[in-house]
């Protein structure tokens, strides 16, 4: 048994200890929200925040998240209020989607380590891959959060 606590729930969980995350938080969380891209590491769909830091979960094996905290994009906001969930739809980020649980994740992270990030900073910071090319509505997301006071509006919301 490995116990992690994911989206402010502790979970008891018996898999093998070289498991991916990712099929932990999909099969047997039913957390559905964090995606399979590339299996890899590379395109960032899986994109979780552990201890707040964004993580590649299908590439990071269950005994590494052992008592330590996991985000999803489930327990971002139970309604979409978070300012990047909110930002992201005033700017018509997504097309498809399937990035975006994993892009939102990374660039919440970005955000609570630089609430007012350069193009520099965000093109640093963020190396998920969207497929559909919405890359400068996602900057102007980004800046979108930054300027209505990310840092102030989300401290209550980060764990």
């Amino acid at each position: 048994m490995i116990n992690l606590t994911v989206n402010g729930t502790t979970h008891s969980v018996e898999a093998e200890p070289d498991t991916p995350l990712l099929w932990v938080l999909r099969d047997e969380l039913g957390l559905t929200g964090t995606k399979f891209g590339c299996g890899e590491g590379l395109c960032g769909a899986c994109s979780v925040l552990l201890d707040g830091h964004v993580t590649r979960s299908c590439v990071l094996p269950l005994a590494a998240v052992a008592d330590r905290s996991v985000t999803t994009i489930e327990g971002l906001s139970p309604d979409k209020s978070h300012p990047v969930q909110r930002a992201w739809i005033a700017e018509s980020v997504p097309q498809c989607g399937y990035c975006q649980s994993g892009m939102i994740l990374a660039v919440v992270a970005l955000l609570n380590s630089k609430p007012a990030p350069t193009d520099a900073d965000i093109d640093a910071a963020i190396s998920n891959l969207c497929r559909c090319g919405t890359y400068n509505r996602i900057r102007k997301a980004i800046h979108r959060a930054a300027a209505e006071g990310y840092a102030a509006s989300a401290s209550v919301q980060r764990r």
